[in-house]
């Protein structure tokens, strides 16, 4: 199944005394890129949590957020720390005698500076805390990698139409082709006989011009190559395996091939297929970008 690299998830449940939040979002990335905001207390988790979306996840870059709240208040207690929060009180104070201010230092007002109030929680076994974030998080990568997936599909579904667009496009220059060669066969005669007026015309030598003509437009090879590519890519969309950047090389070569067509037949139709085929490689392209 085809995913699209731009996702969202969210899951929260609560498991054994704890309400677990794990939320999920995803944009664009030539690789996996991962960043995490997980409570400073259960920093554990955050390798483990990656590993494991990592394992279901291959490209894109990933945010993730983990809520955990511990419904048991029992297990934490507050702490004073007493050197900072005299040093605090005796900063104001020194403030006030300075500037001939009114210090209204209160307990209220000492607490609300960094680190005064410290919570100490009782050591909490980690692997449980870990087996129940990995559960909250497998339901929240399930609509993650869903929308994925839906994404995903849209983007097939329109890199496939301009794929066979250029197969049209493609079945034009095949038919074309020949037909150039011919044309520059009769106009070589016209020419030769311009020239020449009643004198005989070295037919021999019409041929041999003519065959390097054909030789020298020929672009059998590049459309078969091409034909190859566009099947190619539609085995690609049959994968089950992350594809994006198999693909991208893969319209680097369709591109490659249009450009050789372009260079070698000098016809003014078939320069416009060529031009045709290389925009709708473009977008393509851009499409492909957003693909895992």
């Amino acid at each position: 199944m085809v995913r699209s690299m731009t996702g969202f998830g969210r899951a929260v449940k609560e498991i054994d005394g704890y309400i677990i939040t794990v939320e999920l979002k995803s944009v664009n990335h030539r690789y996996f890129e991962f960043f995490s905001k997980i409570p400073r207390q259960y920093g554990f988790i955050d390798e483990k949590i990656k590993n494991y979306i990592n394992s279901k996840v291959a490209r894109g870059k990933v945010e993730c957020y983990v809520g955990i709240e511990a419904l048991n208040t029992e297990s934490a207690e507050v702490a004073v720390n007493h050197t900072l929060a005299i040093a605090y009180i005796n900063a104001l104070n020194e403030i006030s005698d300075e500037y001939d201010v009114k210090n209204d230092v209160s307990a209220q007002t000492v607490s609300r500076f960094p680190d005064v109030l410290v919570v100490r929680k009782s050591e909490e076994d980690e692997e449980k805390i870990w087996s129940y974030v990995k559960e909250v998080t497998e339901e929240a990568l399930c609509g993650f990698i869903e929308m994925r997936e839906r994404e995903g599909k849209k983007l097939c579904e329109d890199v496939l139409s301009r794929a066979e667009y250029i197969l049209n496009c493609v079945q034009f220059v095949e038919e074309r082709s020949p037909k150039t060669v011919k044309e520059y066969n009769e106009k070589l005669i016209e020419r030769m006989k311009e020239l020449l007026g009643d004198a005989s015309v070295d037919e021999q030598r019409l041929l041999t011009e003519a065959a390097i003509y054909a030789d020298k437009v020929a672009v059998d090879e590049e459309t078969v190559r091409l034909r190859s590519h566009i099947e190619q890519l539609r085995v690609f969309f049959n994968s089950d395996s992350a594809i994006g950047r198999k693909m991208d090389f893969l319209v680097q070569e369709i591109n490659r091939e249009a450009n050789t067509i372009g260079s070698k037949c000098n016809d003014v139709e078939i320069a416009r297929k060529v031009v045709d085929i290389k925009a709708e490689v473009e977008k393509i392209r851009e499409q492909i970008q957003n693909i895992e």
